[in-house]
């Protein structure tokens, strides 16, 4: 018997007694009986039916353990961690989103809390003849050859979010946001809600595995719903999604619980199950298909631009889809890479944590890959993946994209505070809810403010450390330019034990890294799969060699 177990039977016989001996009028006399007489029926109840083995053995009291359990992610953050060991976003960079969104005071004093020497601490050498980035060149154009509708984008952008997993008020806040901001805003898999359109910022519709938005009754592409909303004003261009990076290979979720029938009259599902996007888009079963279907959406779209979504797995794979362009003769107007560190309201522990490349990786692969075909010139790069200061943007473009989306940055900006219940529809903030109650906490005009100030000031910034390593246009970034701290101390540029590709050489029988020759050679463009057959290696054992 638990000491837990001997005091519930002491006080369900003698407490129990004494309550009854003492009882009188007095209000404490009451509340003791009452007390004793709950104590002795949920502890019978803990003792002789509950399933928990610590309700059996500790009665009455295990429920302590639950309710702080409950606060624990709370717990952790306002008292247990320091300013820079939490994760998805620790302190420190959650507090700088905020400021930003709130336009008050983002500087730091009495120096840095970062260990600067840490192993793979990325920083960046400055210059004494910092410039100013002009106006001219803070957009970017967006539209290859075969694009009739070209679109100017800045160089930070609303991610993916849908409408179901975020709240309606949430979702308008982000639209309103972009409009001010001068930024477009990707819809997320669930299609382009009336909430995405209401306020008139620019769109990103983006066509996900279950076809939301442009589907039939069974389920299948339906070209003319799809031309229909396609060729609306404010959607400006299309993104095909192949995959995510928080759950590649796994296809989108969104909870029962987060269902409504508003919801489901726009994605056009059921209401009594979970909607499970499949892992493989239906009309881009193979690279020549995916490319295909790009074709087919630019015409339907009237011409403007066409990209897909994915993250990068085996590289190998990637190249098909290289290969597929050059024999088709189609090309996506943009690629976006999401890295595997990027977030979702809802995943399994084991896909998050283990698969896909992180964004840094991958968008330095996909630039040079597409340097090596001969495309990089026609096609944009978007990089998605845990962008929360100007420092983070810079490193995906120097790292070889073009533009950066940012999705829980902009949650941040509305109000989320990182409490991690986005699967449960309970988030505390009403951001990611479809509770009404919980939702109508949003002010949307307030916190569409907070979302252009958050854009705004991370661009200011980061046109400021433009100049700061004597750069006036962000185009020219090059990833030597950010520094890695090696194991052995010293510092060493990104990419440099990874030899860039040669404009052409994959497609010219160039001079080839033997992973790039593998991965090049054991990829088709009739099928995604290749086989995993590289040895990877320490660059430093392949230079031995």
């Amino acid at each position: 018997m638990t000491i837990m177990q001997l005091i519930y039977w002491l006080i369900a016989s003698v407490g129990n007694l004494l309550a009854l001996y003492f009882l009188s009028t007095s209000p404490l006399s009451i509340l003791l009986l009452v007390f004793t007489v709950c104590y002795t029926v949920i502890g019978f109840y803990d003792l002789k039916f509950s399933s928990h083995n610590l309700n059996r053995l500790y009665p009455v009291v295990a429920y302590l353990r639950y309710f702080l359990e409950s606060y624990r992610i709370e717990i952790q953050q306002y008292f247990i961690a320091n300013d820079t060991e939490e994760r998805p976003f620790n302190r420190e960079q959650r507090s700088l989103v905020y400021q930003r969104a709130k336009n008050v005071r983002d500087t730091i004093a009495f120096g840095t809390q970062r260990n600067l020497l840490e192993e793979n601490y990325l920083s960046l050498w400055h210059s004494l003849s910092p410039k100013k980035v002009s106006d001219k060149v803070k957009r970017i154009r967006f539209g290859g050859p075969d694009c009739t509708q070209p679109y100017e984008a800045s160089y930070l952008n609303i991610s993916a979010m849908s409408f179901g997993s975020l709240s309606a008020n949430a979702i308008e806040a982000l639209n309103l946001g972009a409009k001010q901001a001068g930024c477009f805003h990707n819809t997320g898999e669930g299609g382009a809600s009336p909430y995405h359109l209401k306020h008139g910022g620019d769109l990103v519709w983006q066509i996900g595995s279950g076809l939301f938005g442009c589907r039939d009754d069974e389920g299948n592409f339906n070209p003319a719903s799809f031309e229909i909303m396609a060729k609306r004003p404010q959607i400006k261009m299309i993104e095909i999604k192949l995959s995510q990076g928080a759950k590649p290979g796994h296809g989108g979720v969104l909870p029962k619980a987060k269902i409504t029938r508003e919801i489901a009259g726009i994605r056009h599902i059921p209401m009594d199950r979970d909607c499970v996007s499949p892992a493989v888009n239906p009309e881009c079963t193979t690279p020549i298909a995916l490319l295909n279907f790009v074709a087919r959406l630019r015409k339907l779209s009237g011409g403007k631009p066409v990209g897909f979504k994915l993250c990068i797995g085996n590289p190998a794979e990637f190249l098909g889809i290289c290969k597929a362009m050059i024999e088709t003769g189609i090309t996506p107007d943009f690629i976006t890479v999401d890295g595997a560190e990027g977030g979702t309201g809802a995943a399994p522990v084991e896909f998050t944590n283990r698969l896909g490349m992180v964004c840094l990786e991958a968008v330095y692969f996909v630039h040079n890959a597409l340097i090596g075909v001969g495309l990089r010139d026609k096609i944009r790069i978007i990089a998605s993946g845990k962008t929360a200061s100007s420092f983070d943007l810079l490193a995906k473009i120097a790292l070889g994209a073009d533009t950066v989306n940012a999705a829980r940055t902009m949650m941040l900006a509305l109000g989320c505070i990182q409490s991690r219940h986005c699967n449960t529809n309970q988030c505390p903030t009403g951001v990611a809810t479809q509770d009404p109650a919980r939702a109508k906490a949003i002010n949307v005009q307030q916190k569409s403010l907070r979302v252009r100030n958050f854009h705004h000031n991370t661009l200011e910034s980061f046109y400021e450390l433009v100049g700061s390593m004597g750069l006036d246009d962000p185009a020219k970034l090059l990833p030597q330019m950010i520094k890695r701290r090696s194991p052995y101390g010293l510092l060493m540029s990104m990419g440099s034990l990874i030899k860039p590709v040669a404009p052409n050489a994959l497609i010219e029988n160039g001079e080839l890294d033997d992973a790039w020759q593998i991965w090049w050679d054991s990829c088709r463009a009739e099928q995604f799969y290749a086989e995993d057959v590289f040895f990877l290696k320490s660059p430093e054992f392949r230079h031995q060699a």
